[in-house]
Protein backbone atom coordinates (compact mmCIF):
# COMPACT_ATOMS: atom_id res chain seq x y z
CA UNK A 1 0.00 0.00 0.00
CA UNK A 2 0.82 3.47 -0.12
CA UNK A 3 0.88 6.78 2.07
CA UNK A 4 0.44 9.86 -0.20
CA UNK A 5 1.47 12.84 1.86
CA UNK A 6 0.80 16.38 1.84
CA UNK A 7 -2.29 17.23 0.02
CA UNK A 8 -4.00 16.62 -3.46
CA UNK A 9 -0.90 16.78 -5.76
CA UNK A 10 0.50 13.58 -3.92
CA UNK A 11 -2.64 11.81 -3.45
CA UNK A 12 -3.95 12.23 -7.69
CA UNK A 13 0.18 11.20 -8.57
CA UNK A 14 -0.11 8.41 -6.16
CA UNK A 15 -3.67 6.78 -7.58
CA UNK A 16 -2.15 7.27 -11.10
CA UNK A 17 0.72 5.53 -10.77
CA UNK A 18 -0.86 2.40 -8.85
CA UNK A 19 -4.27 1.97 -9.90
CA UNK A 20 -4.80 -1.50 -7.81
CA UNK A 21 -2.80 -0.30 -4.31
CA UNK A 22 -4.74 1.04 -1.41
CA UNK A 23 -3.74 4.73 -0.67
CA UNK A 24 -4.11 6.65 2.65
CA UNK A 25 -3.99 10.25 2.03
CA UNK A 26 -3.42 13.37 3.95
CA UNK A 27 -4.71 16.71 4.27
CA UNK A 28 -6.48 16.85 0.81
CA UNK A 29 -8.97 19.94 0.29
CA UNK A 30 -11.47 18.45 -0.57
CA UNK A 31 -11.18 14.35 -1.59
CA UNK A 32 -14.41 14.86 -3.47
CA UNK A 33 -13.99 17.27 -5.64
CA UNK A 34 -10.50 16.13 -6.89
CA UNK A 35 -12.06 12.66 -7.55
CA UNK A 36 -10.05 10.73 -5.32
CA UNK A 37 -13.06 9.11 -3.75
CA UNK A 38 -17.05 9.17 -3.96
CA UNK A 39 -18.13 10.62 -0.70
CA UNK A 40 -16.61 11.23 2.57
CA UNK A 41 -18.45 8.97 4.19
CA UNK A 42 -18.21 6.09 1.54
CA UNK A 43 -15.06 6.57 0.02
CA UNK A 44 -16.13 3.51 -3.08
CA UNK A 45 -12.55 3.08 -4.54
CA UNK A 46 -8.81 1.67 -3.58
CA UNK A 47 -8.43 5.50 -1.61
CA UNK A 48 -8.66 6.92 1.40
CA UNK A 49 -7.03 9.36 4.45
CA UNK A 50 -8.01 12.68 5.79
CA UNK A 51 -9.30 15.43 4.29
CA UNK A 52 -7.44 18.95 4.86
CA UNK A 53 -9.60 22.18 5.32
CA UNK A 54 -6.25 23.76 3.83
CA UNK A 55 -7.16 26.30 1.71
CA UNK A 56 -10.86 26.41 2.80
CA UNK A 57 -8.92 28.43 5.44
CA UNK A 58 -7.24 30.63 3.85
CA UNK A 59 -9.68 33.33 4.24
CA UNK A 60 -9.92 32.69 8.25
CA UNK A 61 -6.34 33.34 8.19
CA UNK A 62 -6.74 36.79 6.12
CA UNK A 63 -9.44 37.46 8.87
CA UNK A 64 -6.45 36.75 11.88
CA UNK A 65 -4.02 38.60 9.97
CA UNK A 66 -5.67 41.82 10.12
CA UNK A 67 -7.09 41.54 13.65
CA UNK A 68 -3.18 41.30 14.30
CA UNK A 69 -2.24 44.09 12.33
CA UNK A 70 -5.53 46.81 12.18
CA UNK A 71 -3.97 49.33 10.12
CA UNK A 72 -3.09 46.93 7.11
CA UNK A 73 -4.48 47.81 3.85
CA UNK A 74 -2.19 46.25 0.95
CA UNK A 75 -1.99 42.56 1.74
CA UNK A 76 0.34 40.30 -0.23
CA UNK A 77 -0.63 36.88 -1.19
CA UNK A 78 1.75 33.65 -2.20
CA UNK A 79 0.08 30.89 -4.30
CA UNK A 80 1.44 28.43 -5.81
CA UNK A 81 0.13 28.35 -9.68
CA UNK A 82 0.92 24.80 -10.06
CA UNK A 83 -1.90 24.03 -7.36
CA UNK A 84 -4.60 22.30 -8.98
CA UNK A 85 -6.94 24.68 -7.31
CA UNK A 86 -5.42 27.60 -7.34
CA UNK A 87 -7.89 29.88 -9.25
CA UNK A 88 -10.75 28.72 -6.76
CA UNK A 89 -8.51 29.49 -4.10
CA UNK A 90 -7.31 33.00 -5.33
CA UNK A 91 -11.21 33.70 -6.08
CA UNK A 92 -12.07 33.21 -2.82
CA UNK A 93 -9.60 35.10 -1.01
CA UNK A 94 -10.32 38.27 -3.44
CA UNK A 95 -13.75 38.33 -2.45
CA UNK A 96 -13.24 37.69 1.19
CA UNK A 97 -10.58 40.77 0.41
CA UNK A 98 -13.46 42.95 -1.41
CA UNK A 99 -15.68 42.23 2.42
CA UNK A 100 -12.67 43.42 4.55
CA UNK A 101 -11.85 46.03 1.76
CA UNK A 102 -8.75 44.85 1.34
CA UNK A 103 -6.45 45.23 -1.54
CA UNK A 104 -4.56 42.35 -2.44
CA UNK A 105 -1.77 41.88 -4.28
CA UNK A 106 -1.16 38.38 -5.33
CA UNK A 107 2.44 36.79 -6.52
CA UNK A 108 2.46 33.46 -7.89
CA UNK A 109 5.47 30.88 -6.79
CA UNK A 110 6.13 27.24 -7.47
CA UNK A 111 9.38 26.67 -7.86
CA UNK A 112 12.51 28.01 -5.49
CA UNK A 113 13.51 30.63 -7.85
CA UNK A 114 9.85 32.45 -8.20
CA UNK A 115 10.11 32.52 -4.62
CA UNK A 116 13.21 35.46 -4.42
CA UNK A 117 11.16 37.04 -7.26
CA UNK A 118 7.80 36.88 -5.63
CA UNK A 119 9.47 39.13 -2.72
CA UNK A 120 10.96 41.72 -4.40
CA UNK A 121 7.69 42.34 -6.15
CA UNK A 122 5.92 42.64 -2.77
CA UNK A 123 8.71 44.65 -1.47
CA UNK A 124 8.17 47.22 -4.58
CA UNK A 125 4.27 47.35 -3.67
CA UNK A 126 4.90 48.05 0.27
CA UNK A 127 2.50 45.77 1.39
CA UNK A 128 2.00 45.66 4.87
CA UNK A 129 1.09 41.96 5.71
CA UNK A 130 1.66 39.01 3.93
CA UNK A 131 -0.52 35.80 3.94
CA UNK A 132 1.09 32.79 2.51
CA UNK A 133 -1.36 30.14 1.24
CA UNK A 134 -2.00 26.76 2.28
CA UNK A 135 0.33 24.84 -0.22
CA UNK A 136 2.92 21.68 0.19
CA UNK A 137 5.31 23.62 -1.79
CA UNK A 138 5.63 26.65 0.77
CA UNK A 139 5.83 23.81 3.82
CA UNK A 140 8.49 22.20 2.40
CA UNK A 141 10.30 25.47 1.87
CA UNK A 142 9.35 27.02 5.14
CA UNK A 143 12.68 27.60 6.22
CA UNK A 144 13.47 30.30 3.04
CA UNK A 145 10.01 31.57 2.91
CA UNK A 146 10.27 32.24 6.71
CA UNK A 147 13.98 33.80 5.95
CA UNK A 148 12.15 36.25 2.81
CA UNK A 149 9.32 37.39 5.12
CA UNK A 150 11.86 38.51 8.03
CA UNK A 151 14.15 39.96 5.62
CA UNK A 152 11.57 42.15 4.69
CA UNK A 153 10.21 42.56 7.89
CA UNK A 154 6.85 41.52 6.91
CA UNK A 155 3.91 40.48 9.38
CA UNK A 156 2.41 37.41 7.81
CA UNK A 157 0.08 34.53 8.19
CA UNK A 158 0.28 30.72 7.55
CA UNK A 159 -1.19 27.12 7.65
CA UNK A 160 1.24 25.09 9.65
CA UNK A 161 2.34 25.39 13.02
CA UNK A 162 5.90 24.79 11.75
CA UNK A 163 6.22 27.68 10.25
CA UNK A 164 5.71 29.87 13.74
CA UNK A 165 8.18 27.39 15.03
CA UNK A 166 10.80 27.87 12.44
CA UNK A 167 9.90 31.95 12.88
CA UNK A 168 6.64 32.82 11.22
CA UNK A 169 4.61 35.44 13.28
CA UNK A 170 1.63 33.40 13.69
CA UNK A 171 0.04 30.18 11.96
CA UNK A 172 -3.69 28.49 12.09
CA UNK A 173 -4.75 25.20 10.90
CA UNK A 174 -5.76 21.68 11.72
CA UNK A 175 -3.27 19.86 13.73
CA UNK A 176 -1.06 18.10 10.88
CA UNK A 177 0.12 15.89 13.80
CA UNK A 178 -3.43 14.08 13.75
CA UNK A 179 -3.62 13.84 10.17
CA UNK A 180 -0.76 12.02 10.33
CA UNK A 181 -1.47 9.80 13.16
CA UNK A 182 -4.86 8.76 11.14
CA UNK A 183 -2.83 8.26 8.56
CA UNK A 184 -1.41 5.80 10.80
CA UNK A 185 -4.49 3.73 12.36
CA UNK A 186 -5.62 3.64 8.43
CA UNK A 187 -2.43 1.67 7.47
CA UNK A 188 -3.05 -0.73 10.21
CA UNK A 189 -6.34 -1.26 9.80
CA UNK A 190 -5.80 -1.79 5.88
CA UNK A 191 -3.14 -4.18 6.65
CA UNK A 192 -5.20 -6.03 8.88
CA UNK A 193 -8.08 -6.46 6.04
CA UNK A 194 -9.99 -3.31 6.63
CA UNK A 195 -11.29 -2.04 2.80
CA UNK A 196 -10.26 1.53 1.94
CA UNK A 197 -13.84 1.96 0.65
CA UNK A 198 -15.64 1.41 3.39
CA UNK A 199 -13.30 3.53 5.90
CA UNK A 200 -14.46 7.15 5.76
CA UNK A 201 -12.63 10.47 5.19
CA UNK A 202 -11.73 11.78 8.62
CA UNK A 203 -12.25 15.54 8.76
CA UNK A 204 -9.53 17.36 11.36
CA UNK A 205 -11.44 17.77 14.57
CA UNK A 206 -8.50 20.12 16.56
CA UNK A 207 -7.36 23.59 15.33
CA UNK A 208 -4.71 25.67 16.31
CA UNK A 209 -3.80 28.96 16.17
CA UNK A 210 -0.05 29.93 16.96
CA UNK A 211 1.74 33.35 17.39
CA UNK A 212 5.53 33.56 17.90
CA UNK A 213 6.60 35.91 20.72
CA UNK A 214 9.79 36.39 19.43
CA UNK A 215 8.56 37.80 16.14
CA UNK A 216 5.98 39.67 17.41
CA UNK A 217 8.78 41.81 19.53
CA UNK A 218 10.82 42.20 16.93
CA UNK A 219 7.91 43.51 14.69
CA UNK A 220 7.03 46.11 17.59
CA UNK A 221 3.47 44.21 17.13
CA UNK A 222 1.07 44.44 20.04
CA UNK A 223 -0.48 40.92 20.46
CA UNK A 224 -4.68 41.42 21.02
CA UNK A 225 -6.01 40.36 23.78
CA UNK A 226 -8.74 38.39 22.00
CA UNK A 227 -6.22 36.46 20.25
CA UNK A 228 -3.99 36.04 23.34
CA UNK A 229 -6.96 34.43 24.62
CA UNK A 230 -7.07 31.70 22.20
CA UNK A 231 -4.00 31.06 20.84
CA UNK A 232 -0.47 29.26 21.65
CA UNK A 233 2.36 31.51 22.19
CA UNK A 234 5.59 30.13 21.36
CA UNK A 235 9.43 30.84 20.48
CA UNK A 236 11.21 30.24 17.70
CA UNK A 237 13.42 26.62 18.07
Amino acid sequence: MLVAAGGPVSALAAKAAAKNTPIVFTSVTDPVKSGLVKSLDRPGGKLTGTAGLTTELDATRLELLREFNPKARLVGVLVNPNRPDVDAQTKDLQAKADHMKLQLVVEKAGADGDIKTAFKTLARQKVDALLVTADPFFNSRRTQVVASVAEHKLPAVYQWRAFAVAGGLMSYGPSIADAYHQAGIYVGRILDGAKPAELPVMLPSRFETVINLETAEALKLKIPHSLLARSTLLRSQ
